[in-house]
């Protein structure tokens, strides 16, 4: 699973609040990738709870 957050984010907190393990917010949300792998779930839920949709997973 790739996971992306475009410059459309507005650091709202939504995905680190959902997946703390992966997500952090700096300027915007930073994905730490190393945690990705037993997440999936979490990382899913983040994306579709976006408000901007900025949180792009392949």
């Amino acid at each position: 699973m790739n996971v992306r957050v475009e410059d459309s984010c507005i650091a709202c907190g939504a995905c680190e609040s959902i997946c703390d393990a992966v997500f952090s917010i700096e300027d915007k949300a930073v994905v730490n990738e190393s945690a990705v792998a037993g997440n999936e779930d979490s990382v899913q839920e983040a994306a579709d709870a976006c408000p901007v949709q900025a949180i792009v997973v392949e």
